[in-house]
């Protein structure tokens, strides 16, 4: 199209029209002399554009450019309409239907009249944000061309799996050889897929370190498996004819078919995503096949999370601080409370300390918990201390508190703040946890001590017991499991082992807590063991506050 004046404006909008459907981009004409605007109808579903035919272009433009590149596109076009520029090439944003910002690339040249003078600016918009449908590195298609290919097979589909693996720490890869070796590691991963496919079977490549596999020859979850190892077997070998340059291994999750309650795309890509999400948290470099328990669980936890995240956000409300006593176990006199962390959803369902910690460890919310539980314990254990000066609380502390927040700072200004002794304070940790025996930690420990407040080792006979955890802590109370108290309680071989423990921790001047007691039987038996303290339901189960007070301070 040399000159304009074989076609009109008319006519090249017609042209738009016939080739538009064939193309992902958008195709525009302007008319220069008319100021009149065309772009393809598709425009209309993508951009907040009232209409894809206007005039007075650059006004119009400012319905659907972001505000700041509004300056840019005009300057432009003035350019181009006065002939300075023959070439339009720039890279901004327009706003999306929902008004979001949407980058695109803008490119068109400038059609002279046969007189020389500027007459359309014909070219295409094209979304430079797009999702790819095929990538390069891997040599496959990207995962967004999946959900064509499945939007047919899935309504019928009766059998069949997703297969989808990931390179496992694939981070460490890129930061030890460089992201040239990384891609090259990706391709040479996609390639011993590729290779281990049979006829029915399709790659497709996954943002980052992941393929996803389809299966339309109706395989079986057996044959998933082999699947799998035939592809760790390829990677060996990739592995070894690089001379074991980077060694990795990869995880992988499958889904079958039957599994899928509701077969559409988005359902297969997040299902698919937890089985493989599982096969890492189990350890990576094995197959995990989908089951729907798990993901009831992985459900749950989410629940919680998201309602705890919300509790904390609402100044803490569903949580409670119940408190359990611990007395001296020769006058059975009130010596401390423990206080135990309790968590209420707004349906009133209650959600267990075993179910609850962990979740709020991983994100981190036992950070904040933590602070409040102090405040709250700190309180309480005031009041008690108006009637009974020489009572202690004891506080659990998770070692995410105590490697990732200031736990000294903040227990040194609570005890600031409430006008405590150190003494009253009694800090517990489990010792499963102390087998994080980091000098960070060891730093905290010292401090607590020589600050005055007391250490205790929880949960001493659960599995992990080793006499290295008291050495290297030097506590001054170690709490006896109720698991390993039962034991005691039933077994004479088990009750000589309680009997050394205790003489041993006496021997180093340490006190000695037993848990879990339950009937007036039971006292009488481990009272002959000489404990230093009794904690357990006999004495009382745990309570709020205000039920605390009543029930210890009235008595």
């Amino acid at each position: 199209m040399e000159s304009s004046t074989k076609y009109s404006f008319d006519e090249i909008c017609e042209v738009i029209r016939n080739f538009a459907p064939c193309m992902d981009d958008y195709p525009y004409v302007l008319d220069l002399d008319t100021d009149t605007y065309f772009i393809s109808e598709k425009a209309l579903n993508r951009f907040c554009m009232e209409s894809n035919h206007f005039s007075d272009a650059v006004k119009a433009h400012e319905q659907f450019v972001h505000p700041n590149d509004i300056e840019m596109l005009s300057k432009d076009l003035k350019l181009m309409v006065r002939g300075t520029k023959k070439r339009h090439n720039i890279t901004y944003r327009w706003l999306g239907k929902n008004k979001e910002p949407i980058w695109i690339n803008c490119r068109g040249r400038v059609i002279n009249d046969d007189t020389g003078h500027p007459r359309f600016m014909i070219g295409c918009v094209n979304e430079i944000g797009r999702k790819p449908i095929a990538d390069n590195v891997s040599g496959l298609l990207e995962s967004s061309a999946i959900q064509d290919i499945l939007s047919d097979y899935c309504e019928n589909c009766q059998d069949g799996y997703i297969l989808r693996v990931g390179i496992d720490d694939f981070k460490d890869i890129n930061e030890r050889f460089g992201i040239d070796y990384g891609d090259f590691v990706l391709h040479g991963v996609a390639k011993c897929i590729e290779n281990s496919l049979y006829p029915g079977q399709k790659a497709f490549r996954v943002p980052s370190d992941e393929y996803i596999i389809v299966d339309f020859a109706h395989g079986t979850e057996a044959e998933a498996i082999q699947l799998y190892r035939r592809i760790r077997t390829a990677l060996d070998d990739f592995i070894a004819e690089n001379n074991y340059e980077a060694v990795f291994t990869i995880s992988g999750g499958i889904l079958t078919w039957t599994a899928i309650q509701t077969p559409t795309y988005k359902e297969i890509m997040k299902l698919s995503q937890f089985a493989l999400s599982e096969a890492k948290v189990r350890g990576k470099n094995q197959v995990y096949v989908f089951e729907s328990g798990d993901y009831i669980k992985f459900l749950r936890k989410r629940e919680v999370l998201r309602t705890a995240k919300q509790a904390v956000e609402d100044d803490f409300k569903g949580f409670e601080l119940f408190f359990q006593p611990i007395v001296h176990a020769d006058t059975e006199e009130l010596y401390a409370a423990e206080a135990l962390l309790r968590f209420q959803m707004p349906s009133g369902e209650r959600v267990s300390p075993l179910e609850l910690i962990p979740v709020l460890e991983e994100s981190g919310l036992i950070i904040p918990v933590g602070k409040w539980v102090l405040d709250q314990a700190f309180t309480m254990c005031s009041d008690m201390q108006k009637v009974i000066p020489e009572f202690k609380v004891s506080i659990n502390l998770s070692y995410i508190q105590i490697l990732k927040s200031p736990i000294t700072d903040d227990i040194y200004a609570r005890i600031k703040d409430s006008g405590l002794a150190p003494e009253s304070i009694v800090v517990e940790i489990t010792e499963s946890g102390y087998l994080e025996n980091t000098p960070s930690v060891r730093r905290v420990w010292e401090h607590l001590k020589t600050f005055g407040v007391s250490i205790a080792i929880d949960d001493f006979g659960t599995g992990y017991s080793n006499l290295q955890s008291i050495g290297n802590l030097t506590p001054h109370v170690v709490k006896l499991d109720r698991g390993f108290t039962m034991k005691a309680l039933t077994n004479d071989y088990e009750n000589r082992v309680m009997q050394y423990v205790i003489e041993m921790v006496h021997s180093l001047n340490l006190k000695i807590c037993v848990e879990g007691i339950e009937t007036r039987e039971e006292l009488d038996k481990i009272r002959t063991l000489a404990p230093d303290y009794i904690q357990g339901y006999y004495f009382g189960k745990p309570c709020d506050h205000i039920e605390f007070e009543e029930r210890y301070l009235k008595k």
